[in-house]
């Protein structure tokens, strides 16, 4: 509670406990394990780097423990199924067909569509049973350093390789391919990946190209919009879900290609719920449409 609050004062006022003894508790906790969780200034506090790694352990037993409350003692209460992605809108159509083929009768669901760091940081702490991205040749060994680190591991659906994604109205939609040199002159939507932005952690490929013209976005209808009124494109997959974002829209191949593995990340060890595995097998079926 500290942690998100930024505030000792504020943590104890959601807590019903006073200040002094919070602090007190904090510290006598920082005594016992022998580390410094927060940094203490006239401006407030800060979470030190070995409070974070703390802290991320600390978020999976309290995760943990809720997930037993919630399944021997609060029988009564929905079960919770929650996936994170990186923006692909046939991600979001899986889990939609999730939602209509289980109801939401017994279950509370959870979707979020987010940053690749968030991703992994959401399935790490538990806060999402799986996460959807993509590994390539260039981001693979430090991704999946990343993944082995956090106890995480990748499983592969399929393999796809890079379309240009744009208006059905764009100068260059009609074509049967498109080179990097051609889309010069308009303009490249990417998604913002805020503080931990890194050319690996990028949802595109050719991450470290050198665009002559970039905006950065933080979603996907935002993305859109930006198609229509400047002409601009991003570089994904290729997989269209029309369902969710019409039929205004093409992906035509990129002459440069490279192959994007689109896969899962879980918990390492961890077994699937029900809901997990119906969710894979909604998202293998886009292996057919694959273009």
């Amino acid at each position: 509670m500290i942690a998100d609050c930024g505030s000792m004062n504020e943590a104890a006022k959601r807590l019903f406990i006073s200040q002094p003894s919070l602090s007190g508790t904090i510290k006598e906790l920082e005594l016992e394990i022998g580390t410094d969780i927060f940094f203490r200034s006239n401006r407030g506090i800060v979470i030190t780097p070995e409070g974070e790694e703390f802290l991320g352990y600390a978020r999976q037993v309290a995760e943990q423990y809720r997930l037993l409350e919630n399944r021997y003692i609060e029988k009564d209460s929905k079960k919770k199924f929650s996936v994170s992605m990186q923006h692909y809108s046939f991600a979001v159509k899986a889990f939609v067909e999730v939602v209509k083929k289980v109801g939401m009768e017994q279950y509370e669901f959870a979707v979020h569509e987010t940053k690749t760091y968030e991703v992994i940081e959401n399935v790490k702490n538990f806060k999402s049973e799986l996460g959807v991205l993509y590994l390539n040749d260039f981001n693979e060994q430090v991704l999946s350093k990343v993944l082995k680190e956090n106890s995480l591991e990748f499983i592969e659906l399929f393999q796809c390789d890079t379309y240009v994604y744009l208006w059905g109205e764009h100068p260059l939609a009609k074509k049967d391919k498109i080179t990097m040199k051609e889309l010069e002159e308009y303009p490249c939507l990417a998604f913002e990946q805020g503080k931990n932005n890194s050319f690996y952690l990028a949802e595109e490929v050719m991450s470290t190209y050198d665009y002559k013209r970039i905006i950065k976005a933080d979603d996907r209808a935002t993305m859109l919009n930006l198609m229509v009124g400047l002409n601009g494109y991003t570089l994904c997959s290729g997989i269209i879900c029309e369902e969710l974002n019409g039929d205004d829209y093409r992906a035509v191949p990129l002459a440069e290609s490279e192959k994007m593995r689109i896969g899962y990340i879980k918990r390492k060890g961890s077994n699937v719920s029900r809901l997990g595995e119906i969710y894979i097998e909604e998202l293998k079926r886009y292996e057919n449409r694959v273009l």
